[in-house]
C-alpha cells in the first residue's frame, strides 16, 4: 500500500512518522519550506514512546501526480480546499482518503470533490505540537487512530491498512461505526473548545472556580443535545468519558483552539463551534454557550483579518 501523508505537522508528522517506523512505504507532500527542512535535518519526534528521526521521502506542491492506495489527510479545517487541490493529482480510481480532522463538515466537502467510495471515515486522539525546529513533540502517551467504512462494512481496503497499522506503535482500531465515533469526538471537542476558548483556561484552571464544573458540564450537555438531534446521541461509555476528561481536577488539558487563540494564529472556530451552531440552529435546539463561543472566535479572526490589513497597508505604504 503507498500512503501518502498530506503535511508533516503535527498530526500528519506523527502518524506518519511510525507509518514509516514500521516500513510502511509512506511520502508527505509538503509545502517548500518544510520540504528543506525534512532533507535537512529528517522527521523528528519526540515522545515518551520513543524519539524517531527519520529519513522521509517527500513530494512538493504539484509534484503528487502518481495514485496513491491512501491519503491521510491532517490538514486544518480552513485548508481543507487547498488541500484537496493539493491531493486531487494524486487519486486514481482507486484510492481512498481517509480524513483526520476535527468536526464532520469536511466530510461532505471530501465526499463532493472525491465521491463517498473514496472517502473514509476517521478520528484521532493525540496532543501534539510543533516546536520551533519544527520537531513534533508527542505530549502524553495518548496516540489513537479509529477508522472504518461510512457504512460500516468490513472492506479489503480497511483490513490492509489495520495490518500495516498492526506493525507499528500506533493505538490503531477498525470500527463498524466510525460516523457514531466521530460524533463523539466532535461533542467532547466542542465542548472543550468552547470552554477553554472563552476562558483561556485550561480544564484544571476552569473547574477549580466555583462555578466551573458548571459550566463545563452545561457546555457538554448542549453539545450531546445537537448530537442527539443530528441522530448521534453520545454513547453512554462516550458521555461518561467526556464527563471525567472535562472535569478532572488539575488537569492541565486544553483545547489546540486555545493556544492557537492565545498566539493570535487562526483557528478552527467556524468549522468546530460554528458547525455545531448551525446545526442546532437548524434543529431547533438552543446553544447559548456555544453561540457565545462562537461570537468570542469571530471576534478574534476579525480582529486578525484587521491587522493583516494594516500591516499590508504599512508595508505598501
Amino acid at each position: 500500500m503507498r500512503i501518502l501523508v498530506l503535511g508533516a505537522g503535527a498530526v500528519g508528522g506523527y502518524f506518519g512518522g511510525r507509518l514509516v517506523e514500521g516500513d510502511a512505504d509512506v511520502t508527505f507532500l509538503v509545502r517548500a519550506k518544510r520540504r528543506a527542512a525534512l532533507a535537512r535535518d529528517g522527521l523528528v519526534v519526540k515522545s515518551a514512546l520513543g524519539d524517531l528521526k527519520l529519513a522521509v521521502k517527500t513530494l512538493g506542491t504539484g509534484e503528487a501526480t502518481a495514485p496513491f492506495d491512501l491519503v491521510l489527510l491532517s490538514c486544518k479545517a480552513y485548508d481543507l480546499d487547498s488541500a484537496m487541490a493539493a491531493i486531487a493529482p494524486a487519486m486514481g480510481p482507486e484510492s481512498t482518503v481517509l480524513p483526520l480532522l476535527n468536526g464532520m463538515a469536511h466530510l461532505d466537502a471530501l465526499v463532493a470533490r472525491f465521491d463517498s467510495s473514496r472517502v473514509l471515515g476517521g478520528s484521532c486522539y493525540i496532543g501534539a505540537t510543533l516546536d520551533a525546529d519544527g520537531a513534533v513533540l508527542h505530549m502524553g502517551r495518548m496516540q489513537s487512530l479509529l477508522f472504518g467504512e461510512m457504512d460500516g462494512k468490513a472492506s479489503p481496503r480497511v483490513k490492509a491498512f489495520a495490518d500495516i497499522l498492526a506493525r507499528t506503535k500506533i493505538d490503531a482500531e477498525t470500527s463498524p461505526a466510525i460516523h457514531q465515533a466521530m460524533w463523539d469526538k466532535f461533542v467532547m471537542l466542542a465542548a472543550l473548545a468552547a470552554t477553554t476558548t472563552l476562558t483561556r483556561a485550561t480544564i484544571g484552571e476552569i473547574v477549580a472556580a466555583p462555578s466551573g464544573e458548571t459550566f463545563m458540564l452545561a457546555t457538554l450537555a448542549e453539545c450531546a443535545a445537537v448530537a442527539k438531534a443530528e441522530g448521534f446521541a453520545p454513547t453512554p461509555a462516550a458521555y461518561d468519558g467526556a464527563r471525567r476528561t472535562l472535569t478532572q481536577r488539575g488537569s492541565g488539558f486544553a483545547a489546540s483552539m486555545m493556544r492557537d487563540l492565545v498566539k493570535g494564529g487562526r483557528t478552527e472556530g467556524d468549522h468546530v463551534i460554528g458547525d455545531l451552531v448551525r446545526r442546532g440552529a437548524a434543529r431547533r435546539i438552543d446553544t447559548p454557550i456555544l453561540r457565545v463561543a462562537l461570537a468570542n472566535l469571530e471576534v478574534h479572526e476579525a480582529k486578525r483579518a484587521q491587522a493583516s490589513t494594516v500591516a499590508a497597508a504599512s508595508i505598501s505604504a
